[in-house]
């Protein structure tokens, strides 16, 4: 499969609808570090979604939102995260909250050394170091935005070549450390990537510690499922744990604003905002 595009001008945010938001407690079981704490109900959401390099207007989200699409990946953060974010407040997630969006984060922090996305790569020597710091720094962006303890944040992790064995271990190591330190900071952990690469490394990972409890996997095979094409285990990341991202670079019109998006079928965790 092509790579994810990587220059983050072409990234595109996040979007669900089609049904209820529920309050639950799943999707918090697929690491060893969570079961000490207290945690806040999962708010989880499922239907479509869509996702967009940078935040839209909230003129623009009031627009959209007709009940096609119901929630929204915003980018929060991240190194090489590479779109401005004018509109990414506190104000406009209480403000598209309030509209009725569900959102969900997403955090581009480091990416492989022998994958083609983002300048800023992991190296094996500081992968944990690194990954508990960019943890910090991605809950403290949440934080700051009004999304709650509780929330997920899902890390994107580009396309790379898992047959390099340094390579791939230097990324499991900064993704578990990542994860680590947003339990920690009682925050859900999760994970976009693609099946043929990112995304298999996690699925496929014999040891489970501290990884992803939530994976959402790029498949563009243009079907509205996060099942029927699902590439694992069939008890693999059940219980409202992940979203597929299956159509890209669709420009679609709604209220008078014309938004490039990818399309996303979503069942899974969004963020606490209220």
């Amino acid at each position: 499969m092509a790579e994810h595009r990587q220059s983050r001008k072409r990234r595109y945010i996040t979007w669900g609808v089609a049904g209820a938001a529920v309050l639950a407690g799943a999707g918090i079981a697929a690491t060893n570090s969570m079961a000490a704490t207290t945690w806040p109900a999962q708010k989880t959401f499922t239907g479509r979604a869509f996702d967009t390099c940078a935040a839209p207007s909230l003129a623009a989200m009031k627009a959209w939102h007709t009940g096609f699409y119901g929630a929204a990946a915003v980018y929060i953060g991240g190194k090489n995260r590479g779109c401005n974010q004018p509109n990414l407040t506190a104000s406009w997630v209480k403000s598209v909250s309030t509209v009725g969006w569900k959102l969900i984060p997403l955090y581009v922090g480091s990416q492989p050394s022998c994958g083609s996305g983002g300048s800023v790569k992991i190296s094996a020597s500081t992968a944990a170091a690194v990954g508990k710091s960019e943890a910090d720094d991605a809950v403290a962006k949440a934080s700051a935005l009004g999304i709650k303890a509780g929330s997920p944040i899902f890390l994107d992790m580009e396309a790379y070549d898992t047959t390099n064995t340094s390579c791939n271990n230097a990324v499991l190591t900064y993704v578990r450390a990542f994860d680590k330190e947003l339990h920690a900071k009682t925050y859900r952990t999760g994970y976009y990537g693609f099946t043929s690469s990112s995304a298999k490394a996690i699925a496929t990972a014999t040891n489970k510690t501290d990884l992803p409890g939530n994976l959402w996997y790029a498949l563009w095979d243009k079907t509205n499922t996060t099942t029927s094409d699902w590439p694992w285990g069939s008890t693999q990341f059940t219980g409202h744990s992940r979203g597929h991202q299956y159509m890209v670079n669709s420009k679609e019109a709604r209220g008078g604003y014309t938004i490039t998006v990818d399309r996303d079928a979503w069942d899974g965790p969004v963020a606490i905002t209220g």
